[in-house]
């Protein structure tokens, strides 16, 4: 059985291989940059993340165009990146438009060339 395990470098990333590895999946890890500021430090994770489970097969997927369109603090500099404000019920300015349909797009299509049948997010 093969998956496919989305890492973005964080402490849910590294649980979530875990949780995979325990299912008895064989797995692969898929890292997207979007344009986001932390990109250098999230791959940086994402392959000591890899490097801690020996995982070889690995793929690292661009869509940075989300950066060209905008509208987010986590991928225009220009905007601030405030504060929380958990009483806040606005989208916040941190949401990335689409993002996740993106990130899910690149998992699937990859999941269909390894003949994966799971993707863990």
């Amino acid at each position: 059985m093969k998956a496919i395990i989305l890492i973005s470098g964080g402490m849910d990333s590294c649980v979530t291989a875990a949780f995979a590895i325990t299912d008895g999946y064989d797995i692969s890890f898929l890292h997207i940059n979007y344009g986001q500021r932390t990109e250098k430090r999230e791959l940086k994770a994402f392959h000591d993340i890899a490097d801690y489970y020996m995982i070889d097969e690995r793929l690292v997927v661009d869509i940075s165009h989300l950066s060209a369109i905008g509208g987010s603090c986590l991928t225009d500099n220009n905007i601030d990146v405030p504060y929380k404000k958990l009483d806040n019920l606005d989208i916040p300015v941190s949401y990335v438009p689409f993002r996740n349909a993106n990130i899910l797009s690149a998992a699937v299509s990859w999941a269909e060339v390894l003949k994966a049948s799971a993707i863990y997010v």
